[in-house]
């Protein structure tokens, strides 16, 4: 077992159907729920939790090859990425994997639809993107947002090498085009756009962490003042969110940061399981 404390910490904050909540005692979300299995990993001290997780995860899976993102929200969600990592990291080739990996290949931005690109079209500065870029929207039917567009990355690079399907490179390459064309005049994200009604956005340190995460693996991409702004952010940032994403995105690129002995919010599951991830460089 590692010394980590937050590894402690998640194994006590573990909910009776086997997940996660983003904080102890709350109803359980598949996002909590699958950083806490990645960073707890396959070790004997915490298979058998991990093997309840495995249970409720399993039991999310929709019929169309999506989950959902709690028990209650039973809709296709952008987690459904978040499950297939999992799969790639700990679970292996199974039929629910690519179900998963179908259904993420076949889900774009509304914005890549006739109509909203012929709105664009007309007013081209409302807000001001490439709408024939295809991200990832938080669900069906809405708008690509840069949170769901890096998961996806992340999800659909790591499958990519388990060589499930041609289809994936082509959508892998337009997603990063998108997060690139979404990015702000400072080299940062936000979470939607970069530019509305002719002003500027501005970019947020969780946001561009998360970009930069989603972004890892291509060393063809130039992003070093990218990288530089999340070094600067990481250094100012106060939120502990934002210390854990530009952590892991860093980390992701090969930018050695040093995390804290000890949780920076221990009530926070999300925040906690992040850090045990980064520390851990499970996903490395």
């Amino acid at each position: 077992m590692t010394n980590d404390p937050r590894i402690r910490l998640l194994l006590d904050a573990q909910g009776s159907d086997g997940g996660w909540g983003f904080f102890s005692g709350k109803r359980s979300w598949l996002e909590p729920t699958v950083w806490a299995m990645l960073a707890l990993g396959n070790n004997s001290d915490s298979k058998s939790a991990v093997l309840r997780g495995w249970q409720l995860v399993r039991g999310w899976q929709a019929a169309d090859g999506s989950w959902q993102a709690n028990s209650l929200v039973k809709e296709p969600h952008w987690t459904t990425a978040l499950a297939v990592l999992l799969h790639a990291v700990h679970g292996g080739k199974d039929e629910a994997m690519r179900r998963g990996i179908d259904w993420l290949l076949g889900v774009s931005g509304s914005e890549n639809g006739l109509t909203f690109r012929i709105t664009h079209f007309l007013k081209p500065d409302v807000v001001e993107f490439d709408p024939s870029l295809r991200g990832w929207p938080w669900r069906p039917d809405c708008t690509s947002w840069v949170e769901p567009t890096a998961h996806a990355l992340v999800a659909l690079r790591r499958v990519q090498a388990l060589s499930f399907s041609g289809r994936i490179q082509e959508r892998i390459d337009q997603g990063e085009k998108m997060l690139l064309d979404r990015r702000c005049r400072d080299w940062g994200w936000n979470y939607g756009n970069r530019r509305v009604f002719g002003d500027d956005l501005p970019s947020y340190p969780e946001t561009t962490g998360i970009a930069l995460y989603g972004l890892a693996g291509n060393p063809r991409l130039d992003i070093r003042d990218s990288l530089a702004l999340a070094r600067r952010s990481l250094a100012e940032t106060r939120s502990p969110l934002a210390v854990a994403w530009l952590s892991m995105a860093l980390r992701s690129h090969g930018v050695p940061v040093q995390l804290p002995a000890e949780p920076s919010a221990p009530s926070d599951i999300l925040v906690t399981a992040l850090e045990a991830v980064a520390i851990s460089g499970a996903l490395a």
